[in-house]
């Protein structure tokens, strides 16, 4: 029976069925939307982008992002419990870092398309 709302039924449902098929478990789905969400802060992704170029303590990521020490602190905590950012001790300090080169190769691109699309 044809759907009179696609001109295209056929090559839309045969997309459709591979889509399906391909998705993932909505468990892992919602993992993705929560990466995802971790980076669609303002403060957190400026703290990411500034750690791009190298580990930083929370007194310099807070010159970064413009920001204050415990609003850098609180926002470091969700990345860190998050896995998008690592800390280690180096005496009196703590050094923030990317968690790992996903992180960084997902930033990286969002910066490219941006670049792409001429803004």
């Amino acid at each position: 029976m044809a759907n009179m709302y696609c001109e295209r039924e056929k090559e839309h449902l045969i997309s459709a069925q591979r889509a399906k098929e391909g998705t993932f478990a909505h468990t892992d789905v919602e993992k993705m939307c929560k990466m995802f969400h971790m980076l669609a802060d303002t403060t957190r992704l400026k703290i990411v982008l500034g750690l791009m170029n190298g580990e930083m303590c929370v007194y310099h990521l807070t010159d970064v992002c413009d920001g204050t020490e415990s609003g850098v602190s609180h926002q470091l905590r969700i990345l860190r419990d998050n896995g998008i950012v690592r800390a280690r001790r180096l005496g009196k300090n703590v050094e923030y870092s990317i968690a790992d080169n996903h992180v960084r190769e997902m930033v990286n691109l969002a910066v490219a398309h941006l670049q792409c699309m001429g803004n």
